[in-house]
């Protein structure tokens, strides 16, 4: 569906967030005609992270949303996951086809990369950025929804969407009695490092307590991720964190020894308790919505909360354009979304849950496997 063919339901929006979900809702409503205001609470419109892990599924978002060439220019396209025991011994190779023939089997990206990526097509599409600031007061009618920011100004808006993030100030003010993030027992480590000639795709090193691999993310980097079982409320020093790292991928072959051995006390690592949040629906009032991880923050395990949050803009898109009412448009959003994104949260935490148990069962890529083939099918 071509978007910018069909005239849109609303003639202004207020977009809350500035990171993936929200630059994507921008993108697609400002293809509509529809006149966005972004807020973000960060005066610098910063992003954290190293690389992230894209999957057939986001590439056909990225392709909507017609940033795919930007990709394929910035990114690494891949197409197979290999195994590795943890001392790097040839377990197998898996491929990975494409969902089209015109789209990567699958690849990773630079998060700052990707963010500046969608921040610059947010800048084109003239909307109207506001750093720093955030809401502080939320009240709707049948009409519109008026808004107090935090540095005292006002709006009215035929749509207010909360996208802003997993700890979501946006959901409290819509749904006060929303469920609280849920911590899932265990932590992610992430690093980047330079990539070696031979490593051409995802690799995956299976059979230790720490599950760990690396990600090609641009022609020269790769990340490495790797998953632990952690007690709640576990936190560590950020100096501490190369130490940290070194010391749980001890033992470890192939590309995590050589990332592993890369690591001084300057590297930049990224260390975060896993927790997510499923929003019971519907993730909407008369005059607002919630996408991504205000509505569904899920767990890195099948690499696709980013793909996930890109989906909701683009269905926005498609629902805005095909009804006759916002309302009727809203309730065909969840219609298309909520199923889609509950499968991927519950499916992602009962892949930890497996690894937390140390059972080795064929659950995990069965589960694993299911949840791709139904996320490769039309939207």
């Amino acid at each position: 569906m071509a978007w910018e063919e069909h005239v849109s339901l609303i003639r202004n929006a207020l977009v809350v967030g500035g990171g993936i979900a929200g630059m994507s809702a921008t993108l697609v409503l400002s293809r509509l005609g529809v006149s966005v205001v972004v807020i973000d609470q960060d005066p610098a419109w910063r992003v954290y992270g190293a690389g992230i892990s894209i999957t057939g599924p986001t590439l056909r978002a990225f392709q909507r949303l017609g940033i795919l060439d930007d990709f394929r220019q910035h990114g690494y396209c891949s197409a197979s996951t290999r195994l590795f025991t943890p001392t790097g011994h040839p377990i197998g190779e898996v491929a990975i086809p494409p969902l089209a023939a015109d789209l990567p089997s699958g690849g990773g990206i630079m998060r700052p990369i990707l963010h500046e990526i969608l921040a610059s097509r947010t800048r084109k599409a003239a909307a109207d950025i506001r750093l720093g600031i955030t809401i502080d007061h939320y009240a709707e009618d049948a009409d519109g929804a008026d808004v107090t920011f935090s540095d005292g100004r006002t709006g009215r808006y035929d749509l207010v969407i909360g996208a802003d993030g997993i700890y979501s100030r946006t959901r409290g003010l819509l749904f006060p009695d929303a469920p609280k993030p849920r911590f899932t027992g265990q932590a992610c480590w992430r690093v980047t490092a330079p990539r070696p000639e031979g490593v051409t795709g995802v690799e995956m090193f299976l059979g230790a307590p720490i599950k760990a691999g690396v990600n090609p993310c641009s022609p020269d980097q790769m990340y490495l991720f790797a998953l632990e079982a952690i007690a709640p409320n576990t936190r560590h020093a950020e100096a501490e964190l190369p130490g940290l790292l070194r010391a749980r991928l001890a033992g470890f072959g192939g590309s995590v020894g050589f990332v592993r051995d890369q690591i001084s006390d300057q590297s930049v690592v990224n260390f975060r308790p896993l927790e997510t949040l499923l929003l019971p629906g519907p993730w909407h009032t008369r005059r607002g919505l919630l996408i991504g991880d205000a509505a569904h923050a899920t767990t890195p395990h099948l690499a696709s909360g980013a793909g996930m949050a890109m989906e909701d803009a683009v269905v926005l898109g498609d629902v805005l354009s095909a009804n006759d009412s916002l309302s009727a448009a809203l309730n065909a959003f969840m219609d298309r979304r909520h199923d889609r994104c509950a499968m991927v949260v519950n499916n992602s935490v009962r892949l930890g849950e497996i690894e937390l148990s140390g059972v080795h069962s064929d659950e995990h890529p069965r589960l694993m496997n299911q949840t791709m083939a139904a996320l490769a099918q039309p939207l």
